[in-house]
């Protein structure tokens, strides 16, 4: 048996899956197989095989061999929100909240998604990518394989369309999977009425994103303030009539109707929900959406934290983002966010092992590829530093415990 890649001593292989296994809910998010003592071999790209180290058989020869001994082996994450390509920080906005100014009070003063708009809107397309480049191979050094870009801060249908290219452009400059998403309902510029802008969004970005197949999928700002329950409804109807399907921002900053909607409408997932009660969790039990928390976006807006603890006890499964952007969330260290999740929302290690690589998988539809050790899935690893155990990953939150990253089964990444 010939494989390009052999890793051997694992202390313990995470994640261990057979391929009918998609997402984790309820008491299931509890439980996390791990083989210890194994092997994995890598071969094309794919993960050929693993096992326990009595059982690796003798036969197998390999171009390379990586020693684990006192290293976990884990799937890689798969980030399923961000808004990776940007212009520019925020840091200004960060010494105002310091301040005492609210998310509200920055944007009424021409800060938040409208300041970054501006910043990307005087940029040609490679600078660009040039300028977001870097946060794409920070994230894969972090133990990210996979990752959601949405754009948002173009508000124009050329701007939108630019930054979409960028994202599409940064899977053909790393090894990162990228799906996109159109937020081009992010905010409503400051020059137009917002039923005008709607309409903009409908009758021109749709249709052109669309021609250039640049999205995936299409989102909405469901909050007070920004786009109301009916208006997402329309924004994210004329989205499906293109082929793109719905993830939702919403809940973040008020209970603003944004989990019904995407009930309603058949989303994804729904991601953010600072703002949620009984009603939401009902609502969400009675469908397929994939809850998403963002507890990084929780953490610098000093909002409420989802309530994972009580989303999981009432059976629903729970997917974690980073929310990487420069306004609300300016890290995309996905072991951050599990720390946070589990600080914050109460969740176990393994539950937030399960949130950040099986549950974002499926909330982006990569089950077949990506989000668990699984013969024949991609080879898109990470092996930790010499660690004690796998909850020591959320345990040591400022620590970077990623050794190598292994994507599309070739070391991309040793620290």
């Amino acid at each position: 048996m010939i494989c390009d890649l052999l890793l051997t001593n694992i202390k313990g292989l995470v994640q261990v899956r057979n391929a009918d296994f998609t997402r984790a809910s309820g008491k299931s998010m509890a439980e996390l197989p791990v083989l210890t003592d194994a092997f994995l071999s890598i071969h094309q790209s794919k993960i050929i095989s693993f096992g326990s180290m009595s059982s690796m058989p003798a036969n197998l020869k390999s171009l390379q061999t990586i020693d684990c001994n006192g290293r976990f082996v884990f799937p890689s994450f798969v980030d399923s929100h961000t808004h990776l390509v940007f212009a520019a920080s925020r840091e200004e906005e960060f010494v105002m909240k310091i301040n005492g100014a609210t998310y509200q009070d920055i944007a009424a003063a021409g800060g938040g998604i409208l300041n970054s708009a501006r910043k990307l809107q005087t940029l040609a397309e490679d600078e660009l990518l040039e300028r977001s480049l870097p946060r794409a191979w920070e994230i894969i050094q972090s133990g990210t394989g996979a990752v959601e870009i949405k754009s948002g801060y173009g508000l124009t249908v050329k701007d939108e369309i630019k930054m979409l290219r960028v994202a599409k452009r940064i899977a053909q400059h790393t090894p990162l999977t990228v799906k996109t998403t159109f937020l081009g309902a992010h905010a409503v510029p400051a020059n137009i009425t917002k039923e005008a802008y709607i309409q903009t969004i409908i009758q021109e970005m749709i249709p052109a994103v669309a021609e250039e197949k640049l999205a995936n999928y299409i989102d909405v700002f469901c909050e007070q303030g920004f786009f109301t329950p009916d208006e997402t409804e329309k924004i994210v109807e004329a989205g499906k009539a293109f082929g793109m399907k719905p993830r939702l921002h919403a809940n973040q900053l008020y209970n603003s109707g944004g989990v019904q909607v995407g009930v309603k409408t058949g989303a994804l997932s729904v991601d953010h929900l600072e703002n949620i009660g009984p009603e939401e969790i009902e609502a969400l039990k009675k469908s397929a959406v994939m809850p998403t928390a963002l507890p990084g976006a929780a953490f610098f807006l000093n909002l409420p934290f989802p309530l994972g603890r009580a989303m999981i006890e009432a059976g629903l499964p729970l997917a974690i983002a980073s929310d990487y952007n420069p306004g609300s969330a300016p890290s995309g260290n996905m072991s951050l966010m599990m720390a946070l999740a589990c600080i914050k929302m109460k969740l176990t290690p393994e539950e937030a092992i399960n949130a950040a690589t099986i549950n974002t998988a499926d909330a982006l539809e990569l089950s077949a590829t990506h989000g668990s050790i699984t013969a024949g899935k991609q080879a898109n690893i990470f092996i930790t530093k010499p660690i004690p155990s796998y909850a020591f990953l959320p345990y040591a939150f400022g620590s970077q415990l990623v050794d190598k990253v292994i994507l599309n089964g070739k070391v991309v990444s040793e620290m």
